[in-house]
């Protein structure tokens, strides 16, 4: 009998791509290399901002905090994604378990918290440019920053302790390549109600944030409508592209992953694990991607750091 809380359970099987374990190794370059681009897009941002001074401010300081997010995200989920793909070593211990999914759990809290702020500043600077650096104070934005922390640490702290009450007495393999709280209290065999109900609840705080968000944009719709030049609406509207296509590759794979976990009778295998492989591959990934591309002054200083090294 284990020591952890009475279980017979020693260890939780991870699970790759269920019929295409004999290319694991080549699925392993892929994924390989989307961690790389995406931890050194985050990072690339992150010395950006530090550096260039003229990047100091409240818009840039929440793009660092969702590269910081990003970053988190991705080496969380790293150590056993590459275990298994790379090693096909499955076995992960529950308090490592545990312990991942408090990370994954606190880091996506924390994306979906900074793109709440992101669409208040972003209707912030449309609605009130004029007021918009005196409302926005960096110390207001070291307030946010710290908020948006304690806010994602409390939010899933409960998970660990709630996991490690129940007991695991025969089934021990999950769903995906890391741990989630909704998989792990599926193997127990003792009461997961509430698990159930408190996951329920962080889910729905996460639901609150993309609600908000989306009140922000239809506020910020209607601002940019009571603009008379066309011109200025379109200069308006894009800046806030990037911070959409953050929205959309955030929430999308999160509503399909619960939807599926929560709804669907009939579920496939395969596609629940590649959607859950996408949530923590694709935020990462694209966010650094997307906004050197739309973000005009993050653009000109990646591209200049990189002319600077180039001559060297």
């Amino acid at each position: 009998m284990s020591a952890f809380n009475n279980s017979e359970v020693q260890l939780f099987l991870l699970i790759g791509i269920p019929g295409l374990e004999h290319a694991h190794i080549w699925i392993s370059i892929p994924i390989c290399l989307i961690y790389l681009v995406a931890i050194m897009g985050n990072s690339t941002i992150l010395l950006i901002i530090k550096t260039e001074p003229s990047l100091h401010e409240p818009m840039y300081y929440f793009l660092a905090l969702l590269a910081i997010s990003d970053l988190g995200l991705s080496f969380s989920s790293l150590p056993t994604m590459l275990r298994i793909f790379l090693f096909n070593s499955m076995g992960i211990s529950p308090n490592a378990c545990f312990a991942q999914e408090f990370f994954i759990h606190g880091f996506t809290v924390m994306e979906s918290s900074v793109l709440l702020v992101m669409s208040l500043d972003r209707f912030l600077a449309i609605h009130n440019p004029l007021r918009y650096s005196s409302l926005l104070t960096g110390h207001r934005v070291a307030k946010i920053g710290l908020t948006i922390a304690i806010r994602s640490i409390l939010l899933v702290l409960p998970f660990p302790f709630t996991l490690r009450r129940l007991k695991y007495c025969q089934k021990n393999l999950l769903s995906h390549s890391y741990c989630l709280h909704q998989d792990t209290m599926k193997l127990a065999c003792s009461d997961n109600k509430i698990n159930v109900i408190y996951g329920f609840f962080v889910a729905l705080c996460t639901m609150l944030d993309l609600a908000l968000i989306f009140l922000s944009y239809m506020l910020i719709l209607k601002t940019v409508l009571s603009i008379a030049s066309l011109a200025e609406r379109l200069r308006a509207l894009n800046t806030c592209v990037s911070h959409m296509c953050a929205v959309l590759t955030f929430y999308v794979p999160i509503i399909a992953l619960a939807a599926m976990h929560r709804f669907a009778r009939h579920k496939n295998p395969l596609v629940i694990i590649l959607i859950a492989d996408i949530f923590l591959l694709l935020p990462p990934l694209m966010n650094p991607i997307v906004y050197c591309a739309k973000t005009q002054q993050i653009r000109e200083k990646v591209l200049g750091k990189l002319f600077n090294i180039c001559r060297r």
